[in-house]
C-alpha cells in the first residue's frame, strides 16, 4: 500500500508543474532579442588612447583615426573615429561638472613651448619614493628601488649617506621626522624608528576611549603619512582609508636613545572619520599623503588632502567647528599630490600649495592667509601651470619638499631629483641660502635637476669611508689615489651643457635619424663579438670556432688543457658569464647555460623556458673586478632577434624572463654596458646608431644626447672606471667610420663626448674595445692587424702602436716593451687529435703554408687584472701582459685545437 500512495502521490505532482507551466505560458510575455544589426556606435567622447607596445604606456590618439583589424599580418580598415561636434573643453572635463561658461587655464607665458605630443600620458605610480627635509643642510629620500638616503649639505657640497632598512624589514616606502625623531614605513605598512643608527619598529596604541576595532593595532598597515606645521604630531593615512594622529612624541636624548614611555605618557593616537560633507567623488586617498598647517593668533588649522577624483581637499578646524571644502582642481587636470609649505610661509598675505598631476606637471594653487568659512575667498586664477623640468616629469603622486622659502624638490619619474626655485636661488652646486631680510626677487621659478644615488641608477655618489672624492664630514675636497689617472675638470668645450641632460621617451631624437634601410648585421657578428669568453681569472676561458665548435682553455694540475664541449647544434658565441655558468647561443638564436651540477657538466636550455626568445647578443663583459654581486636581484641582459631587451633573471637559479622593450621607433643593435658602468643602469646602442639606457628599478628608457653626424658602430662597449669606489669614469665606443669614442661624466661637468679618432690616417679600428686596465688604459684592433694601447699619460690621452705577436714587428720605439727582441721558443701546444679541424683540413699537405700572426677583429678578453687574450688570423690566441706602468710586452702564443701553428713562449716575465 505504501507504494501504490507513493505513485499516487508522485502523479499529483506531475499533473501540479504541468498546470502551472500552462499558466505561466499564458501570462508571461515572449522574450524579445533587439536586432543587434540595427545598433550604431554613438560616439561621446574625442579623446581616446591607444597601447604602444614598445613604450608600455597608453598615448592619446589623434582624430581621425582609422581602425584596422589585422588577421595573420593581412590589415584591412574596418572603422573610423572622427571628431564630433562637441568642445574639446567638454570632453577633457572627464566627467566634471563644467558650466555652459567654458574655463580657460592661464598659463605663464612660454608654457607651451616644449609641450609634448604625449603630455596626457598618465605616469606609472611609483609607491617608494618620498621626500623628507631635517634642517636646511639634511634632506632624506626613499628611492623607487626602496633605498633610504640622505642628501647632506657638508659646507662645500652636497654629499649622499645611506640609512638603508635592514633586509628583513623590506623596502621603504618614506620617511617622517618629528620632534627629531626618525620614523619609517616600510612596503609592508609597518612602522620604524631609528634608535642608535637602527631601525626599531614601532607598533601604534590607542587610548581605551577608542572603539575596539581601533586597538587591532596588529592589523593597522600605514600607507603614508605627514607632519604636521609645528612638527609635534604626525598623521599617518593607512591601506584601509583611516586617518590616524600620533602625538606626544618626547625628543631622543643626548646620547640618541629614547626616553622610556610607561602606560601613562605613551603616545596617544587619535582617528578623524571622513565626513559625509566630502567631496563626492569618493573618499580620500591614501596613497598620496596628506598636508597639515596652522595658523597662529586665529586659532585655525587645516589638513588638505586628495579625493580619489584629483581634487583638492580641506579638513579645517575654525571657531572650534571642522568642515570640510573643496577646492577642486585645475581644469583637464588630475592632482596626485600635494606639497606641504613652510611655516614662515605663514608670514605672508598668500601661501602657496604645490601640487603634482597624474602626467607629471606641477601646479601652484594660491591661498589667502585670512581664511573664510567659504569658497568665495579664493583669489582669481588660483592655478598656476609651472610644467615639468626639460625632457623629465615629475613622479605621479610624490610629493614635492620646499625646505627653504624659493626652493622647492621633487622626486622625478626616471629617479632622480629636481629642484623648482627662484633664480639665483637653487641649483646641484648651490647650498642654503641665508633666508633673514630676504625679499621675494621674483614669481618665475626655474628647474634644475639634481643627481639621485647610484643605487637608483644615475650618477650621485654615496658618502662613505670607502668611497668618495671628498670628505664627507669637514667638507674638505680630497683627490683620490688614482687623481693621476683622471683627466683636468676644469677644460670644457663651449656648449656642451646640454650633454648631461637625458632625453625621455617623449622628446626621442630618433626620429631626426634618417633610416633609409635597415640595418642589417654581418654574418659573422655573433661569433666575432662573443668569441671568448673569460670563466675564471687566469685558470678558465671558453672560445667558440667558426664551425660551432666549444673549446675550454683549463688550467688544472699545473697542466694547461684544452676541454672540448659538445652539444647538438653548432654555437655562435658565449654571451655571458654568472656563478662559473656560462651562457651560448646557438646558430638558431637559443640561449643555452653549461653549468657543472653534482661533478657533471650539463646544459639548460633558457629559450624553451616560459617567455623564452631567440637572442643575437648579451653583455660585453662580466661585472668589474673585484665586484662581488651576489644579490636577489641578479639577472644577465640580452638582445633578441627582433631588437628588444630581454632580461634573464638568474638569482638562486630562479630563471625568469622579462621583456624591456625597445625605445620607441627603434631596435637594439648591442649592449654596450650592464651594470658595470652604473648600478641598474644597462647601455645599449640601437640600430639607428644612437645610444640609449635602460633603468632596470623605474623600467624606463632614455635617449642621450648625440650630435647627428656621430653615428655609432654597433659593436659592443667597454667601461672605464678609475676604482670600484668611484663614479667618475666613460664609456668607449666605435663610430660607424671606425674611430674611437668616448662618452664622458663626471660630476662637476656633467656627461660630454670625446671623439679620439684613430691611431693614423691609414688605420681604422675593427672590433670592440678591450677591457679597462687600471682606469685609464685600453686596447684597439687596427684594420693593419696591429694592437693600439690608447692610454692616459698626465692627463693626456696618447697612442701606442703594440704590433702584433712575432719578432721584428710592431712599432720601432717600443720594441724593447713589446719583447721584440726575445727570441721566440717554439713549444708545442697543440697535440690533441682535434687539431686537424677547421680550415686547416682544406689543405693540410700544403707545406708552404704560412701562418698569419696579426690580430683577428675578435673582441678581446682579459685573463687576469694585468694580461689580455687576443685571437690571431691564424686561429692562435695570444696574451699580452703589463710588466709596469704602461709597458706591455707579448708574453706568449697559445695554439689552439683548429689551427695548425704552434704555440710560443715569447718572452720571460722579469722577477
Amino acid at each position: 500500500m505504501s507504494i501504490f500512495h507513493l505513485i499516487i502521490f508522485i502523479c499529483f505532482l506531475l499533473s501540479i508543474s504541468y498546470l502551472v507551466f500552462l499558466t505561466s505560458a499564458s501570462w508571461c510575455p515572449p522574450l524579445t532579442f533587439p536586432q543587434q544589426t540595427t545598433r550604431q556606435f554613438e560616439q561621446r567622447t574625442d579623446r581616446f588612447w591607444e597601447f604602444q607596445e614598445e613604450s608600455n604606456s597608453w598615448v592619446e590618439v589623434k582624430l581621425p583615426f582609422d581602425l584596422v583589424s589585422c588577421v595573420n599580418d593581412n590589415c584591412t580598415k574596418v572603422g573610423l573615429i572622427d571628431q564630433t561636434s562637441k568642445t574639446e573643453e567638454e570632453h577633457l572635463a572627464n566627467g566634471k561638472d563644467v558650466s555652459n561658461k567654458t574655463k580657460s587655464l592661464k598659463m605663464r607665458e612660454g608654457d607651451l613651448i616644449g609641450l609634448e605630443e604625449n603630455s596626457y600620458t598618465v605616469l606609472p605610480l611609483r609607491r617608494r619614493m618620498s621626500l623628507t627635509k631635517m634642517s636646511d643642510t639634511s634632506i632624506w629620500v626613499t628611492g623607487e628601488s626602496g633605498s633610504i638616503y640622505e642628501r647632506f649639505w657638508n659646507g662645500v657640497q652636497w654629499v649622499i649617506a645611506p640609512h638603508d632598512l635592514q633586509i628583513s624589514a623590506g623596502r621603504a616606502v618614506s620617511v617622517l621626522i618629528v620632534n627629531q625623531t626618525i620614523f619609517t614605513i616600510s612596503e609592508e605598512g609597518n612602522l620604524y624608528q631609528m634608535k642608535l643608527s637602527d631601525w626599531v619598529e614601532l607598533k601604534p596604541a590607542f587610548n581605551q576611549s577608542i572603539n575596539k576595532e581601533a586597538e587591532q593595532s596588529s592589523v593597522i598597515q600605514m600607507k603614508s603619512g605627514t607632519v604636521s606645521y609645528d612638527g609635534l604630531r604626525v598623521y599617518f593615512c593607512t591601506k584601509t582609508g583611516l586617518l590616524l594622529e600620533l602625538s606626544e612624541v618626547e625628543p631622543p636624548s643626548p646620547t640618541g636613545d629614547l626616553y622610556e614611555y610607561d602606560k601613562s605618557s605613551r603616545p596617544s593616537w587619535k582617528k578623524h572619520l571622513q565626513s559625509e560633507e566630502t567631496d563626492k567623488d569618493g573618499s580620500l586617498v591614501p596613497l598620496q599623503g596628506c598636508m597639515i598647517y596652522g595658523l597662529s593668533g586665529d586659532h585655525s588649522v587645516s589638513l588638505f588632502l586628495l579625493s580619489k577624483g584629483g581634487k583638492l581637499v580641506e579638513r579645517r578646524l575654525h571657531q572650534r567647528k571642522w568642515k570640510w571644502i573643496t577646492h577642486g582642481s585645475p581644469e583637464d587636470h588630475h592632482l596626485t599630490s600635494i606639497t606641504p609649505f613652510l611655516e614662515d610661509e605663514l608670514k605672508e598675505r598668500f601661501f602657496s600649495l604645490f601640487l603634482t598631476t597624474s602626467t607629471g606637471s606641477v601646479f601652484e594653487y594660491q591661498i589667502p592667509k585670512h581664511l573664510g568659512t567659504v569658497q568665495e575667498d579664493q583669489i582669481a586664477e588660483a592655478w598656476q601651470n609651472h610644467m615639468h623640468p626639460p625632457n623629465a616629469k615629475a613622479a605621479r603622486g610624490i610629493p614635492g619638499l620646499k625646505f627653504q622659502l624659493g626652493r622647492i624638490l621633487f622626486a622625478l619619474d626616471d629617479g632622480r631629483l629636481a629642484e623648482l626655485h627662484l633664480p639665483g636661488l637653487g641649483g646641484q652646486n648651490s647650498g642654503p641660502t641665508n633666508q633673514f631680510n630676504r625679499k621675494k626677487l621674483s614669481s618665475k621659478y626655474i628647474w634644475s635637476i639634481l643627481d639621485a644615488p647610484e643605487s637608483e641608477g644615475w650618477n650621485g655618489e654615496y658618502c662613505t669611508e670607502e668611497r668618495g672624492p671628498m670628505n664627507c664630514i669637514a667638507g674638505i675636497k680630497d683627490e683620490p689615489n688614482d687623481s693621476g689617472n683622471i683627466r683636468s675638470l676644469t677644460r670644457r668645450r663651449k656648449g656642451t651643457k646640454a650633454q648631461q641632460d637625458y632625453l625621455s621617451l617623449g622628446t626621442s631624437r630618433s626620429r631626426l635619424v634618417k633610416a633609409s634601410e635597415e640595418y642589417r648585421f654581418p654574418d659573422n657578428w655573433i661569433n666575432t663579438s662573443f668569441r671568448l669568453r673569460l670563466v675564471q681569472a687566469g685558470v678558465s676561458f671558453f672560445i667558440i670556432t667558426e664551425a660551432g665548435l666549444i673549446f675550454e682553455y683549463l688550467y688544472t694540475e699545473s697542466v694547461w688543457l684544452w676541454l672540448r664541449h659538445d652539444h647538438s647544434t653548432p654555437m655562435r658565441g658565449a654571451l655571458g658569464n654568472y656563478n662559473g655558468s656560462v651562457f651560448f647561443v646557438d646558430v638558431y638564436g637559443t640561449l643555452l647555460i653549461r653549468e657543472r651540477s653534482n661533478n657533471e657538466l650539463a646544459w639548460i636550455n633558457c629559450t624553451a623556458m616560459r617567455k623564452g626568445r631567440q637572442v643575437i647578443g648579451g653583455p660585453p663583459w662580466d661585472g668589474m673586478s673585484g665586484k662581488l654581486k651576489v644579490t636577489a636581484e641578479d639577472a644577465l641582459f640580452f638582445v633578441s632577434k627582433s631588437g628588444r631587451l630581454l632580461q634573464f633573471s638568474v638569482a638562486l637559479r630562479k630563471f625568469k624572463w622579462k621583456d624591456c622593450r625597445s625605445p620607441p621607433e627603434t631596435k637594439l643593435a648591442c649592449i654596450i654596458d650592464q651594470e658595470v658602468f652604473r648600478e641598474n643602469i644597462v647601455f645599449v646602442v640601437g640600430r639607428n646608431g644612437r645610444l640609449y639606457q635602460y633603468n632596470k628599478v623605474t623600467e624606463l628608457w632614455h635617449e642621450h644626447h648625440q650630435s647627428q653626424h656621430l653615428v655609432l658602430s654597433r659593436l659592443p662597449g667597454t667601461a672605464m672606471r678609475p676604482s670600484f669606489f668611484s663614479l667618475t669614469g666613460s664609456l668607449f665606443m666605435l663610430s660607424e667610420d671606425g674611430g674611437l669614442v668616448e662618452y664622458h661624466w663626471n660630476a662637476w661637468n656633467g656627461w660630454n663626448w670625446v671623439e679620439h679618432g684613430t691611431p693614423s690616417k691609414d688605420v681604422t679600428l675593427v672590433a670592440p674595445p678591450s677591457p679597462c686596465i687600471k682606469g685609464n688604459q685600453l686596447f684597439l684592433i687596427g684594420s693593419d692587424g696591429n694592437i693600439y694601447l690608447r692610454y692616459m699619460d698626465q692627463l693626456i690621452w696618447r697612442w701606442k702602436n703594440c704590433g702584433f705577436p712575432q719578432n721584428g714587428d710592431g712599432d720601432t720605439r717600443d720594441q724593447t716593451e713589446m719583447g721584440a727582441n726575445d727570441r721566440m721558443q717554439e713549444v708545442c701546444m697543440d697535440n690533441d687529435p682535434t687539431a686537424n679541424l677547421d680550415i686547416n683540413l682544406k689543405n693540410p699537405n700544403d707545406q708552404n703554408r704560412k701562418c698569419d700572426p696579426k690580430v683577428a677583429p675578435t673582441r678581446p678578453i682579459p685573463f687576469s687584472e694585468d694580461s689580455v687574450i687576443f685571437e690571431l688570423r691564424d686561429g692562435r690566441l695570444a696574451e699580452i701582459q703589463k710588466v709596469q706602468d704602461s709597458k706591455w710586452v707579448w708574453q706568449r702564443i697559445i695554439g689552439t685545437p683548429t689551427s695548425s701553428c704552434k704555440g710560443s713562449y715569447l718572452t720571460a716575465l722579469a722577477s
